[in-house]
């Protein structure tokens, strides 16, 4: 394996400046900033614990919902019964009767404005019979979705010790919620629902950034006196779109600073660039027995990545492949990885592809390289 550990881009190389980049310290006990458009992980404060999520739970029951709208198993228009243990649900609710027949449309808004625990468990009967059923399910598409600290006891996120999910597992479902379901996703912006006038003080989103214009257009809060206050967030400024999950503030007011300072740190103090276009040769590769000794290594497409604004070293990478390369070498084919190292942020890994086709080479040259090869192995390299 050959691993070229010099600056490899120009590009690269013009994205420094002299001070170190200044760390987000949230005030959150746990917390997952994702931006969404790269695939970054811009924060990861204990994000994989698994804790109570409160009302945030109920993004896996607008989750499972939407799968059913999108296969075909309901319609906006379907209708649900209401059960006794539906309309005695306690805590938020968007108070409905045995006797209405609330239609998805209605439960959707009733679950993301008015955070509805009754709708909640009329969307788990109506789908699988019982809640207890439901969560089994819940859990099994969690753990099929990647979301390894999550289970499921309920489907409104009523306290129980073992109902608990992490902030990673909560942004992976947000993540799941926004690019699976663009159809439904516009619902998490509503400001208000209140279903047949029944719930004047409860019917306004509780997300508080919503109103503040900064581009915010979900998700979901929660709140217990054992979770404390969190909210799984997103907002989308200039192109690019963040994903977060906080919890464990001590007010409604602290969370809604903190997901508001999240959110103006995630988009100013990052930005994004363009470091290697698509088919522009960042490194060479050798080859051995080709009618060319070297073939160029490019990437496929353009490599967008995030940088701090402000970064102590800026950005390094280097190519990883094993080489020599045999010929023939076709071109298109990826034979390495630039890796990409930018202070402060994961690693990123890109595919590189040869540049070019390489033949074979001819008799006189395979003969002339075979035996540079021998040279090199028996006669160049010094005694040990």
């Amino acid at each position: 394996m050959i691993r070229y550990l010099r600056p490899l881009l120009a590009c690269l190389a013009l994205i420094v400046a002299t001070l170190p980049a200044r760390a987000f310290e949230t005030a959150a006990t746990a917390a997952w900033v994702y931006d969404l458009t790269t695939g970054t992980v811009l924060m990861d404060k204990n994000a994989d614990q698994s804790l109570p999520p409160a009302s945030m739970s109920k993004l896996m029951t607008i989750s499972m919902l939407f799968e059913a709208l999108k296969d075909g198993r309901v319609t906006m228009e379907t209708e649900f019964a209401v059960s006794s243990q539906a309309k005695a649900m306690g805590g938020s609710t968007m108070f409905l009767q045995e006797t209405d027949r609330p239609t998805v449309n209605d439960l959707l808004h009733g679950i993301i404005v008015n955070s509805g625990n009754d709708a909640c468990v009329v969307v788990a009967e109506g789908l699988f019979g019982t809640e207890a059923e439901f969560a089994l399910k819940a859990t099994e598409r969690a753990r099929a979705m990647g979301m390894t600290a999550s289970t499921f006891v309920n489907a409104s996120g009523w306290p129980d010790p073992g109902h608990r999910m992490s902030m990673r597992d909560l942004g992976i479902l947000a993540v799941h919620l926004i690019e699976d379901f663009p159809e439904y996703y516009s619902i998490f912006s509503v400001t208000e629902f209140n279903y047949k006038d029944r719930a004047p003080d409860n019917r306004f989103n509780r997300n508080p950034l919503l109103k503040l214009g900064i581009g915010a257009d979900g998700l979901k809060t929660g709140h217990t006196s054992e979770a404390g206050y969190g909210l799984v967030g997103s907002a989308m400024q200039g192109g690019r779109r963040i994903v977060f999950a906080i919890t464990g503030l001590p007010s409604e007011d602290a969370r809604a600073e903190e997901a508001e300072r999240i959110v103006g740190w995630a988009f100013r103090q990052f930005s994004e660039k363009t470091v290697a276009k698509a088919g522009v040769r960042v490194a060479d590769a050798e080859v051995y027995l080709g009618n060319a000794d070297t073939v160029g290594l490019v990437p496929a497409s353009d490599v967008r990545l995030l940088v701090p604004a402000i970064v102590q070293d800026g950005v390094s990478a280097e190519v990883i492949y094993n080489g020599p390369l045999l010929a023939p070498v076709a071109k298109g084919t990826a034979v390495a990885e630039l890796i990409i190292h930018v202070p402060d942020l994961p690693d990123r890994t890109v595919p590189l592809v040869t540049e070019s086709d390489v033949g074979k080479a001819g008799f006189f040259r395979r003969v002339t390289s075979a035996g540079r090869s021998l040279y090199d192995q028996y006669i160049g390299s010094p005694a040990s």
